[in-house]
């Protein structure tokens, strides 16, 4: 990979004022230098004109010659500053296609890259995927905490100590039979620098997902009956028709979900199939996944329709919000929040509820971990480190196995050891030219 040098478009496609397009690798001063005669100022954008191989203009563009290894992939690099039409880009793009030894980037490539030739870690590398598909404030802001390496600091503390933890260990097995290693002294102070490290990841496991549920959205599911209001409610809430509405109990059958952003958190509204005993093989199909949905979301919003003197909410779960609609009919001497989507009546308060708790569970705190991938490898870490801590007279193998293992766990949080399969899994949802 290294021996090859790509392009990609860097911007956005269709018709724009400017086109970016990177170059990066060992050609890249030679493929600049083609393209404009001569090798500008490096770090300053120069205006040239741009010619392909036989001598016809592509563009005058602004350019930027970048040696490596201070650029984001770590390698030679240039950008291209042109003229946003699509026929300048496909003209400049076929150039470079045309290049012997150029090639076009696949997805992620420059990032890849850079977290080869240690520009960052992986950590940062999915904070800047997550930067890109930010679509809330509160995303952005998790984000560029980690693209500011806010967890791989953190990690390659934890790892640097559990391998002096190892080198100790490793060291008492190796002179155990010289008279100046004190076997007592070291297991004492191993097991305590052990637990503090133990100490410190359980507490960073211990954030209810908050990292997690902001990248991925605070999912609140409308339920209810049958003709309960929930389609309707749903278009009012997003401002737009997204669900059919129709009197004809059972009309939904699958769940609909809806983006949105709430005071900078991203909120994901699904509108599900109503609840009641049914003989419709395809609708009982609905009403399971809408139960499934109930147990695993966020909130729940249970809807009663105001004009239903049969109406309730159980078996609403116990955090439900429980929410009376067609409030403009009134609600009697019934207690709970009335809306009412016709005429607007009490929508704002439902969001503001809904904002509430969504609030309360993604911002109780700063959190280190935004991935399931985090946690899963941090927890393998606490693992070990807790097995080694709860015997209490482990064979030194076992201990500096035990460590051999969370060292190895929290070097695959960085992207120290063994990613190839993850980088492939989060380089293919880049876009191409990142």
């Amino acid at each position: 990979m290294a021996d090859a040098t790509i392009f990609a478009p860097a911007s956005g496609y269709g018709r724009a004022a400017v086109c970016v397009v990177r170059i990066s690798g060992p050609e890249s001063a030679a493929i600049l230098v083609g393209l404009i005669g001569d090798l500008p100022p490096p770090r300053r954008l120069s205006l040239r004109t741009l010619r392909d191989a036989a001598g016809d203009v592509l563009d005058r563009a602004m350019v930027c010659w970048m040696p490596g290894s201070a650029t984001f992939t770590g390698e030679d690099m240039a950008e291209l500053h042109l003229h946003g039409g699509l026929a300048v880009r496909a003209g400049v793009l076929a150039a470079l296609a045309a290049i012997p030894g150029c090639r076009p980037a696949e997805p992620g490539a420059f990032t890849r890259r850079a977290v080869y030739n240690g520009r960052m870690d992986l950590t940062e590398a999915e904070a800047a995927a997550d930067l890109i598909e930010a679509e809330t404030d509160g995303q952005r802001r998790q984000a560029l905490r980690q693209l500011d390496g806010a967890l791989g600091r953190q990690v390659a503390d934890w790892r640097a100590r559990t391998i002096d933890l190892l080198a100790s260990t490793e060291a008492a097995l190796d002179f155990s039979d010289e008279g100046d290693v004190d076997d007592v002294g070291l297991d004492a102070a191993l097991f305590g620098q052990a637990r503090a490290v133990r100490d410190a990841i359980h507490r960073a496991l211990a954030d209810g997902r908050r990292g997690e549920r902001l990248r991925e959205g605070f999912v609140v599911v409308l339920a209810g009956a049958p003709n309960a209001g929930k389609s309707t409610l749903l278009n009012a809430l997003a401002r737009r028709d997204v669900a059919i509405v129709s009197e004809v109990p059972g009309t939904t059958r699958d769940a609909i979900e809806v983006r949105c952003d709430l005071g900078g958190l991203p909120v994901l509204l699904v509108d599900t199939a109503g609840l009641r005993e049914t003989a419709d093989a395809v609708e009982a199909e609905g009403i399971r996944r809408t139960r499934g949905r109930i147990e695993t979301a966020d909130l729940v919003v249970f809807l009663a329709a105001a004009d239903d003197d049969a109406a309730g909410f159980e078996p609403a779960p116990p955090a439900a919000l429980r929410v009376w609609t067609k409030g403009d009919l009134g609600i009697g001497d019934r207690t709970g929040l009335a809306v009412s989507a016709r005429t607007g009546e009490g929508v704002s308060d439902l969001l503001d509820a809904i904002q509430q708790r969504a609030t309360a569970a993604l911002l109780g705190g700063e959190t280190l971990i935004t991935r399931e991938r985090h946690r899963e490898a941090l927890t393998r870490c606490r693992d070990h480190l807790d097995r080694l801590l709860a015997a209490a007279a482990l064979p030194p193998e076992l201990v500096a196995e035990d460590l051999r293992l969370a060292v190895k766990a929290l070097g695959e949080v960085g992207g120290h050891v063994g990613v190839e399969d993850i980088l492939d899994r989060l380089f293919a949802g880049f876009c191409i030219g990142k």
